[in-house]
């Protein structure tokens, strides 16, 4: 589609793009106008209303208004776009609740603290003074602060792990919180999901349970970015039976060309392209150089670093000034200089900023004339959440430059589909078996579980409640489930990040710092002796992995390669959940036992990814139950008169393959899921393939991919047959995570099999 436009900075950049053929799509958004609604005089509090006209605030987003009916309905979740003005639709009943109640009270969740700092600031020059007391209580909180946030605040703002670790096992400190809450609002809710969401599901429903102890049902208000499922989302993670939506965005929005960005092939015989950072360090400096407010988003604080200094490189060689107007923006830096980097961003003070995701989410920066998104962020929804930045005095640019990885150059090739594309649905499962099992001992902590806690830990509680007690950590007094140590602190063991209770701590000998845990079935694989270890953009090499006190010792490191494990796995099926017949196939959902062997690991340099050698492991292995889909193959499927190396390395890319594109159909990664194809299985007797959830008990991928398995092979088949390499590229079959260092694999092969399988359903071979 062609767009002009005489204001328009990027015009003459895109046009070349177009010409030499890295401009592989574009788009236009059209504008929108507002839908406003009248402030509701009759439902606000007169002080509400006084400062809300003070605020410059005559009237409401259609959303706005249709939240704030919503909320005295019940638990509601609003998904409207990126800047459409979702605070205010949990701000308003919050506000409205203080100013009429005197001791009510409130808590925020936030998953950063940035975005609370940003939410106490809004709140406190929104609200009336007299009535709004808002404190941040998170782990930077200085201790001498803490009781007097706990006596006096009336808006808590706090983060799930704080509420996990530090007020719920204390709620009696917090009893003035807790007898008085009235609402609690979870914001940007989508982040919630996976691992993350599956234990902040089990922390919101401890939550309402110490809340109905001291006698509260306080409302639940969350806010989403706009994903596939967000009244399921809600449901799964506040546990209410039914969650009211808001999604239709009344805000305004300005028109937007939306461009996709593909580098041109280096080798056409490899299928490798020119760096992503080097195409985007161009396009970005020649934006700034015409003017434009730009925010460029890059997955690695590396990456961030690196771009950001290729861009002031190539603007200094022409304008001094001008490069000294683009920063970087991480986590990592002190607080004082993140605020510093948003004030300039904000004043116009800098033309661009290159950032991690720290900026994703809803930070008040202002607006801004253009976004980037350098490679595939993960989901679509992060990437609409992204360019929803750019759009401003009537005009925006959202361009996608694409990387290598498979999952870019899918959408490359499929630009229209991609365009068109619905965002995610988000999963995560509350009852996952060892999450469900250590948030219980956490709740036996902060009060005796009971048969009455089914209404809100939800029915199949006692039975993981029973295996406790067969294990000897929950005991029974007088009817009621209690710790069987009453001095245990559970919370202190149980990380929101991680599915599996024990970690190995990762552990810095030049300064004692921890710089993070890992769980113990990936310690192996991600910190085994002489890997190279990257933490918040730096290298480390691991010097020693100690198993016996569940720590790796680990070193500064700036060698010029990276590591690579070779390992060995295998799966023994545990349980059958579920079985279909489709695609010529016997598919079936269940558990399996995954263990894994590392045997050694290659070393390769960063240049070139040239193998330097290999160095032999000798580790125990490590083994973790979680929940898979399998599929057999009959002999009509596969070539029977092939050698058994060719059908393994059909196999090996087929799994690859379907692996790379499952992130399309569930928000995750494809680090999240591990697989294992082989063409005898002692338990099915025949070729397998299986795909697993790479998170100990699961979190509800291997689901999702059940239950979509045939657009799941379809947009496989996709990515091997239109991808132009000759015997298989990163961009199609080869895995960065293949324990086996990609070998064998026939790309060949794992189409015939695609193809044979679509056939079998009626479905057409290829997705032209």
């Amino acid at each position: 589609m062609a767009v002009t436009s005489e204001r328009e900075p990027w015009k003459a950049l895109l046009e070349a793009a177009s010409r030499d053929g890295r401009l592989v799509a574009e788009t236009l958004e059209h504008a929108r106008a507002a839908e406003l609604e009248p402030l509701p005089e009759e439902r606000l509090a007169p002080e509400l209303l006084q400062a809300l006209r003070a605020a410059g605030i005559d009237g409401l987003y259609t959303h706005q208004a249709q939240s704030l009916a919503a909320a005295d309905r019940g638990p509601t979740i609003v998904t409207t776009g990126t800047a459409s003005g979702k605070s205010l639709c949990f701000n308003l009943p919050t506000l409205d609740l203080l100013c009429r109640d005197i001791r009510a009270r409130a808590l925020y969740l936030y998953p950063t603290k940035a975005l609370a700092q940003d939410q106490a600031r809004a709140l406190t020059e929104l609200g009336p003074r007299r009535r709004v007391r808002p404190a941040i209580y998170d782990g930077d909180t200085p201790r001498q602060a803490r009781a007097s946030i706990r006596r006096k605040a009336n808006v808590v703002l706090t983060n799930p792990d704080m509420l996990h670790v530090g007020i719920l096992p204390n709620h009696p400190a917090w009893g003035d919180l807790f007898s008085n809450l009235g609402v609690v609002v979870v914001d940007e809710a989508h982040v919630y999901r996976g691992v993350f969401g599956s234990h902040v599901a089990n922390v919101l429903r401890r939550l309402r349970r110490v809340a109905a102890a001291y006698g509260t049902e306080p409302r639940f208000l969350l806010a989403s970015a706009t994903i596939a499922n967000p009244a399921e989302l809600a449901e799964r993670l506040t546990g209410f039976e039914e969650v009211e939506v808001v999604e239709r965005d009344g805000s305004p929005r300005a028109r937007r060309r939306v461009a996709m960005w593909n580098p041109p092939l280096s080798d056409e015989a490899l299928g490798t392209r020119r760096s992503a950072l080097g195409e985007a360090a161009e396009l970005l400096a020649g934006l700034v150089a015409g003017g434009a407010r730009t925010i460029c988003f890059q997955k690695s604080r590396r990456g961030v670093e690196l771009l950001s200094r290729l861009v002031s490189e190539r603007l200094a060689a022409s304008d001094p000034e001008l490069a000294q107007r683009v920063a970087p923006y991480r986590a990592g830096y002190t607080p004082q200089q993140r605020r510093e980097l948003e004030q300039r961003l904000v004043a116009g003070d800098l033309r661009a900023i290159v950032t991690t995701d720290a900026l994703e989410l809803g930070i008040d920066i202002g607006a801004l004339d253009a976004a980037l998104v350098v490679t595939f962020p993960g989901t679509v929804a992060s990437l609409r959440q992204m360019w929803g930045r750019a759009g401003r005095r009537g005009r925006g640019l959202a361009v996608y430059v694409a990387g290598e990885d498979a999952l870019d150059q899918f959408f490359c090739r499929h630009p229209d589909e991609f365009l068109d594309r619905p965002v995610e649905a988000a999963i995560l499962d509350h009852e996952s078996e060892q999450i469900h099992l250590a948030h219980l001992l956490c709740a036996a902590h902060e009060g005796p579980l009971a048969e009455e806690d089914a209404a809100v830990l939800g029915p199949r509680w006692k039975a993981y409640a029973e295996q406790l007690v067969d294990a000897g950590e929950l005991v029974a007094r007088r009817g009621r489930l209690c710790l069987a140590a009453p001095e245990d602190y559970p919370a202190a063991r149980v990380s929101l990040r991680s599915s599996s209770p024990e970690s190995y701590a990762i552990v810095d000998t030049s300064s004692g710092e921890l710089l993070g845990t890992t769980e113990s079935a990936r310690a192996p694989h991600t910190v085994h002796p002489g890997a190279v270890y990257l933490h918040l953009g730096r290298a480390y090499e691991v010097a020693a992995l100690d198993t016996d006190r569940r720590r790796a010792l680990v070193a500064p490191f700036a060698g010029d390669y990276y590591t690579q494990p070779k390992r060995e796995t295998d799966t023994a099926i545990v349980r059958l959940l579920d079985r279909r017949r489709t695609l010529g196939v016997s598919l079936s959902l269940g558990q399996v036992q995954v263990t894994d062997t590392v045997l050694g690991y290659q070393r390769k340099r960063v240049a070139d990814h040239q193998v330097i050698d290999f160095q032999v492991l000798d580790l125990p292995s490590s083994t973790f139950t979680t929940q898979a889909i399998w599929y057999e193959l009959d002999e009509e499927l596969l070539d029977s008169s092939l050698p058994i190396g060719a059908m393994l390395g059909a196999l090996h890319a087929a799994e690859h393959s379907q692996i790379a594109v499952l992130p399309l159909l569930a928000m995750c990664d494809r680090w999240d899921i591990g697989g294992l194809s082989t063409n005898a299985h002692p338990q099915t007797g025949g070729p397998t393939i299986f795909i697993y959830d790479g998170h100990p008990g699961g979190i509800g991928i291997a689901r999702q991919a059940f239950a979509r398995f045939e657009e799941l092979t379809a947009d496989a088949c996709a990515l091997v047959a239109e991808c132009p390499c000759r015997d298989g590229c990163p961009s199609c079959v080869q895995s960065p995570k293949c324990g086996n260092l990609n070998e064998p694999l026939s790309k060949a092969g794992a189409r015939r099999l695609f193809e044979r399988m679509l056939t079998r359903a009626g479905a057409p071979a290829t997705l032209a």
